[in-house]
């Protein structure tokens, strides 16, 4: 990559104004999910510590997501080493995963969840071009160092692809966001206003961060998240557009669960909100898993922490009576993509599901 002051050009002989400019000044926006894929990143599971005594589970669900994806999209990895991309291409090579739809590349990590720390890909559609921003990350509050590996992941797939990077300097994660593609982010005051994340800013600059450096033009805060989820609240397990104006919200009917309560007033809150365009949300209820304790700790199990590629939406799914019901409503979303259930009982121990494992590069 070769800089002059901050002017970028690519081999490809492209080349983007001052990058001190924000990409909503550039003409850029990050796609909704449901938008073309170019590919799927992830980072391979290794840290012990996130499925502590079960990370040996993981790997036959983890690998069968992949080949799910892979039947309609690239699959990019980050790996640590040789050795890591040797032992992921045997658990590959074990359920027979076209190899020639994955790729990998050696990006240390920390841990696996790259929808937070991976690469927030954005496109300008006037120019056909393609940029990435890299927040800061800090483990969900600082919850769990080290995480400085992860830190500069999107940076590192920046560089190899030479691409622009755009650097906000504040803490964000992708799984605490949600787009429509048409100017609109759904997010959390329960993590965006966490003091663990950006105490020096308040709601109104928070929202001017999301808008210059995601491309977007309105947010919508819902106020909580679901009991066990140690990101204090991610919206992929709480509300998820499946198009521009229709969320899938997810509900809780036993009104003894403290799910009950929480999920209502988010309820209650989507349902008095106007997208940028006037349209009131469209909102279909989505059911929660019942409740799932594993050693004594309530697990942030939802169906919502689905991941949408451009062939399927794998879903995960907790061997209870609702699986099916959950599926057959997102597969009425999803008309056009076969909708796939995946055995999440041991990758939820590590606090998160598909979605929080995955990050969408876009097509353009």
């Amino acid at each position: 990559m070769k800089h002059n002051q901050s002017k970028f050009t690519s081999d490809s002989g492209h080349r983007t104004p001052d990058l001190k400019q924000t990409p909503l000044q550039l003409g850029y926006h990050f796609p909704a999910e449901f938008e073309p894929h170019e590919a799927t990143w992830l980072s391979w599971p290794h840290k012990e510590a996130s499925w502590p005594g079960k990370i040996e589970t993981v790997y036959k669900p983890y690998c069968q997501f992949i080949k799910a994806v892979s039947e309609g999209e690239k699959v990019r990895i980050n790996v640590n080493d040789e050795v890591m991309k040797a032992f992921a291409t045997k658990y590959l090579t074990d359920i027979e995963v076209d190899l020639n739809k994955i790729e990998f590349f050696i990006n240390p990590t920390n841990d696996a969840w790259c929808r937070d720390h991976g690469p927030a890909f954005l496109i300008n559609q006037n120019t056909k071009q393609k940029a990435i921003v890299d927040w800061k990350y800090n483990a969900w509050g600082n919850k769990y160092p080290p995480f400085d590996l992860d830190d500069i992941v999107p940076t590192l797939i920046a560089k190899e692809f030479n691409l622009p990077v755009f650097h906000p300097n504040i803490i964000m994660e992708g799984g605490s966001v949600e787009f429509n593609g048409k100017g609109t982010l759904l997010t959390s005051t329960a993590c965006l206003l966490n003091p663990n994340r950006n105490p020096q800013l308040n709601q109104q600059q928070i929202e001017n961060y999301l808008c210059e450096y995601y491309g977007v033009e309105q947010i919508l805060w819902i106020d909580e998240g679901i009991v066990g989820d140690d990101t204090d609240g991610h919206i992929d397990d709480t509300v998820r557009f499946v198009n521009e104006d229709t969320v899938l919200a997810v509900v809780e009917e036993n009104k003894t669960d403290e799910n009950h309560e929480l999920l209502q007033h988010n309820l209650k809150q989507l349902k008095t909100m106007r997208l940028f365009n006037g349209k009131q949300l469209n909102i279909i209820e989505l059911p929660m898993p019942d409740e799932l304790i594993y050693e004594n700790q309530r697990l942030p199990a939802s169906y919502a922490n689905f991941y949408i590629a451009n062939n399927v939406v794998v879903v995960p799914i907790f061997q209870y009576k609702k699986d099916d019901v959950a599926l057959n409503i997102i597969q009425q979303c999803f008309p056009s993509r076969k909708v796939i259930g995946i055995n999440s009982v041991d990758i939820i121990w590590g606090l998160g599901s598909f979605h929080c494992l995955s990050q969408q590069e876009p097509l353009i």
